[in-house]
């Protein structure tokens, strides 16, 4: 037995359930299934959808800096400064 069985996972939900056009939940990152199926996974199974989810996080938060520079304003230089 390992140890992990001794102690439960917390669920990664964060209260915000709203579904992106991927199917990732938009507050945790859990898919449909991940979600729905999560209190019948064994502890490994739990930290692995949580590792999951922060990959996905991650990603998410890369894809939106990349569009970050389309939304500055190049018209002004001294935007920056203030």
């Amino acid at each position: 037995m390992e140890q992990l069985e001794f102690f439960t996972v917390p669920s990664p939900c964060v209260g915000v359930c709203n579904v992106d056009p991927k199917g990732y939940c938009q507050g945790c990152m859990r898919k449909r299934e991940e979600r729905f199926n999560w209190l019948s996974m064994t502890p490994m199974q739990q930290l692995h959808v949580i590792k999951l989810c922060k990959l996905r996080y991650r990603r998410k938060m890369q894809q939106g800096k990349k569009k970050a520079p389309e939304e500055v304003d190049t018209s002004n230089p001294q935007q920056d400064l203030f």
